[in-house]
């Protein structure tokens, strides 16, 4: 069993950091324009202190999310994180909109990966353990479907629609006609505001599409989510492609901008909306922005940045906690930065909002964190291409990755006509108004020349057209476990006494998910250069560990077959 450096490891640097902030003199004073913050009350928290603390500080709260202890705080955009922070009932605080950034170029070029990146009951289904599916047409281009083996674990469980997985992702498109089928629109949630600029002017997510701002649960402007949920469960139903698990419900949790940035007011609102409706699985194909690595130590950083990033380690802990107390197994992408996470490069990326604002910054392993991936209860899945080779951006190493999942790898099969082949990557569903911005697809419907070169795919059936792209990503590959961890509630969960879904302990599933991967031994040699595939030195990949668990495959790649017919023995 691998050890694994979690969030409880940052939290004595974080009191220290906590302490010096409380005691570094005079408090600030407030100015400038009003800003939102996130502040987050300590555990446990005297609430009235904390709205006594805001006050005083210049703030006023807007609202509340108290299944974490959060409060949203209009105030001053100068001073007012200080000085709210020095306050004993209150962990620190961070503005809501610091928001990262996703070139939108990035979705549509072959060889690029996509940024790495309440209260409601779900509607009683009837009685369905056990459901069997058949495959559909687009299926056969689908080797990530084969490699898990959900081809043929559908013969014996296909997934219950009384098992909910939640996408907390850009949005799920559910009118797509394979996502229509599997998709709760009653339960869907939007938690994110478009923003079209940002602070610096630039256009960020563009002009809204839909007044006030918000677009509806069932839309998607980014692609990303819709390509994951149809990973997860597109339904087996004759027409384009089935999902992992194509018989459970989708539900959008959205927390993600129209650009592909996660910020944490919305992320956290997600997680514990998703926990309190009931969601078995949640697939979290992202990092919160605007800090690749969130540190709590951080030499770079000015006293409200410090307090940002502390304040984004503990919300999103408690978050993740809340969650998996519920019953909720998390999946995570373990990201694309082709680096171990237990030795990580200087992050040079962050923070990333306002785009061009980065700046060089040192990252210490024992209080740095990419988050969700490396909180804990996270089950964090490195991405392989079609040789099961570890794809070369995918992040690895023994600390942090538990398991290893079909992502895509354009570069594949050197030497062999699939090098270099859309086909390597990972194909899924595609939101037509995607399509269309992108120019993958004319105003008629019709694939475009630069579609056909990305590979896009167009299935009709009657009325129906639905559209699919191809991506490659530890984004693409945490939901085909998502998939298999859905799978397992389907086959051994048990009906929710609070719920009329079913349920399984995220700790069982998780325990299915190892005893049944399919192991993978370290290549031999055990470094592995991409420099013969146009790589830099940089992404040279050294594997650690045996072929029971090792850096790169975690305790192996998910298993959907062997999930539904030997998971009981693990139970």
């Amino acid at each position: 069993m691998r050890t694994r450096r979690t969030v409880m490891a940052v939290a004595a640097t974080v009191s220290l950091i906590a302490a010096g902030t409380s005691a570094a003199g005079a408090a600030p004073a407030t100015t400038g324009p009003t800003t939102e913050y996130t502040v987050l009350l300590e555990e446990p928290g005297n609430r009235d202190f904390a709205i006594d603390a805001v006050e005083a500080a210049g703030g006023e709260v807007v609202r509340s999310n108290d299944a974490v202890g959060l409060l949203t705080v209009k105030a001053p955009a100068n001073g007012f994180a200080e000085k709210v922070s020095a306050s004993s009932a209150i962990v620190g605080a961070a503005r809501t909109k610091p928001i990262g950034h996703a070139p939108a170029a990035e979705k549509t070029k072959r060889d690029n990966v996509e940024k790495e990146n309440k209260g409601e009951k779900p509607n009683k289904a009837p009685a369905q353990q056990g459901t069997t599916a058949g495959m559909d047409p687009l299926d056969g281009d689908l080797w990530g479907l084969n490699l898990v083996r959900s081809n043929i674990a559908r013969a014996k469980q296909a997934g219950d629609k009384r098992v909910y997985v939640g996408v907390l992702d850009t949005g799920v498109d559910g009118s797509h006609p394979d996502i229509a089928p599997n998709f709760n629109n009653e339960l869907s949630r939007n938690f994110t505001v478009d923003i079209p600029n940002d602070s610096d002017g630039g256009v960020f997510d563009g002009p809204c599409e839909f007044r006030g701002c918000v677009d509806p649960a069932n839309w998607d402007d980014g692609g990303h989510g819709t390509h994951v949920a149809g990973t997860i469960g597109a339904a087996a139903n004759g027409f384009g492609i089935s999902g992992v698990a194509p018989g459970v419900s989708l539900v959008n949790i959205r927390g993600g901008q129209d650009a592909g940035s996660f910020f944490l007011q919305p992320v956290v609102d997600a997680i514990t909306y998703g926990a309190d409706i009931g969601l078995d699985v949640i697939n979290m194909s992202f990092y919160v922005d605007p800090w690749y690595m969130n540190c709590a130590n951080d030499p770079t950083a000015s006293v409200e940045e410090q307090l940002e990033q502390r304040t984004i380690i503990a919300t999103v802990q408690r978050a993740l906690n809340y969650a998996h107390r519920k019953g909720v197994t998390l999946i995570g992408a373990g990201g694309n930065n082709h680096e171990d996470l237990g030795k990580p490069r200087q992050d040079t990326v962050s923070p990333n909002y306002p785009p061009g604002h980065n700046r060089p910054r040192p990252v210490d392993n024992a209080t740095c964190l990419n988050l969700p991936t490396e909180g804990n209860h996270v089950i964090s899945v490195s991405a392989l291409g079609p040789s099961t080779n570890k794809a070369d951006y995918s992040n690895y190493g023994v600390e942090q990755t538990a398991l290893s999942a079909p992502g895509g790898y354009f570069r594949d099969g050197l030497g062999t006509p699939w090098y270099r082949t859309n086909e390597n990557m990972i194909l899924s569903t595609y939101p037509r108004n995607v399509a269309l911005v992108e120019g993958a697809i004319d105003e008629a419907g019709n694939i475009t020349e630069a579609g056909l070169a990305a590979g896009v795919k167009k299935a009709v059936q009657g009325d129906k057209v639905g559209y699919y792209q191809y991506l490659q990503g530890t984004s693409m590959a945490a939901p085909h476990a998502a998939g298999v961890a859905a799978l397992i509630v389907s086959q051994y969960g048990k009906k929710d006494r609070k719920n009329p879904g079913l349920t399984l302990s995220p700790d069982k599933v998780e325990k299915v998910l190892y005893k049944t991967a399919t192991q993978r031994a370290c290549p031999n040699p055990r470094t592995v250069s991409y420099v013969n595939v146009g790589r830099s030195p940089e992404f040279d990949a050294t594997c650690e560990g045996d072929a029971k668990f090792n850096g790169f495959y975690g305790h192996g790649i998910v298993d959907a077959y062997g999930a539904v017919t030997r998971g009981r023995q693990f139970l």
